[in-house]
């Protein structure tokens, strides 16, 4: 191996052992990443996320303002379905295998290589965030902070797995949550009231504005692959058992939108479905989503450097908030395939190879 990969593989693999799904702190990872980074001015980002948990983003740069950043996130995805030890990382036949190896800890460790091995005077920073997979809201921290704000940069790879491939746009979402409410009884009574029979008539709107999404040509975009908006439902009866009334049904959608849709029918859709059923309705949402067009200088750099045509993509990153900040584009190495599956893993070569990537994107400030 290359010094490149063999650092890649020795960071990538610690990354990987340290547990930091989004539902638990994310302090010891960063305190790990910050020991990687000797001679860079770190700022911490910290906030406790909506149940309390400590969380640290990290702003960390060198050289003079007025550059490109590298981001990555350091969350992962709950070890759903893993039947190996998702914590314990394992190198065999040139791939690594683990939880985040590929989302995103193997390509974070790449660019963390990339940019402590810049010569002296050139400007880099990385962009560090959490709860990626959840919130956004380690991003939008970032994006709100001076220690970001300040440096005046000219563009951002937000490195997710896309096969070295530049990503010039995205969707973002909308979550809706819609609760409808009953009273709980031994269903043999009928003292109870069953909050599904609420919820049902909420549901079946619901269905018409997915077939819509599909087939209502205002709501495709052909730039994207689906073409048609993912609108995916989720019910939650909260553990209640057959033979008792639903005290409280709970379905949630996540709406993913291109920036081309006007989505403003939907949105009316659902509030007003919500409120003829008589369920509360609650969202949360994604900045707008990121799009640069082809000929944008950050389109052109990505695509010169990787030699591959930009493309879109239909999920989210952390571009949706961290555009706030400068124009961004999606390249990292990896692919996305195994990503949030239990048999996560990225090969090492794809890894290395990203490292010369960002060092010339952070070489063109």
């Amino acid at each position: 191996m290359t010094d490149d990969a063999d650092a890649v593989l020795r960071l990538a693999r610690d990354l990987v052992a340290i547990d930091s799904r989004s539902s638990v702190s994310n302090l010891a990872l960063a305190e790990r990443i910050e020991a990687e980074l000797p001679g860079f001015d770190i700022a911490r980002v910290d906030y406790a996320d909506a149940n309390g948990v400590a969380k640290r983003a990290l702003v960390a740069h060198r050289g003079p303002r007025g550059g490109y950043a590298l981001s990555g996130h350091m969350d992962t995805v709950p070890e759903t379905g893993w039947t190996d030890q998702p914590w314990t990382p394992r190198a065999e036949g040139g791939v690594l295998h683990g939880l985040g190896a590929v989302d995103m800890k193997g390509p974070l460790a790449a660019c963390i290589v990339a940019a402590r091995g810049m010569p002296e005077g050139t400007p880099v920073t990385l962009l560090l965030t959490t709860d990626e997979e959840t919130t956004k809201q380690g991003a939008r921290a970032i994006a709100a902070s001076e220690a970001a704000r300040g440096l005046g940069l000219k563009g951002i790879v937000v490195a997710e797995p896309t096969g070295l491939a530049p990503v010039r746009g995205h969707r973002s979402h909308i979550e809706y949550t819609a609760v409808a409410t009953g009273v709980q009884a031994h269903s043999s009574t009928g003292l109870g009231t069953n909050a599904n029979w609420a919820l049902i008539p909420f549901l079946a709107e619901m269905k018409a504005v997915f077939e819509r999404l599909r087939h209502d040509p205002a709501f495709r975009d052909e730039a994207y692959d689906p073409p048609f908006s993912d609108f995916n439902l989720i019910i939650d009866n909260h553990g209640t058992a057959v033979n008792v009334t639903v005290g409280k049904a709970t379905a949630r959608i996540k709406f993913r939108r291109s920036r081309r849709i006007d989505y403003a029918p939907i949105e009316a859709a659902v509030r007003e479905a919500a409120a003829r059923a008589g369920v509360a309705l609650t969202e949360k949402r994604e900045g707008t989503p990121p799009e640069l067009p082809e000929d944008h200088p950050l389109v052109r750099l990505a695509a010169g450097i990787t030699g591959e045509a930009p493309r879109t993509a239909p999920y989210g990153t952390d571009a949706s908030e961290l555009q706030e900040i400068a124009p961004c584009i999606v390249l990292g190495p990896g692919s996305i395939a195994t990503a949030h599956t239990p048999r996560e893993c990225v090969a090492v070569a794809d890894l290395a190879a990203a490292v010369p990537v960002f060092r010339k994107v952070l070489a063109s400030a």
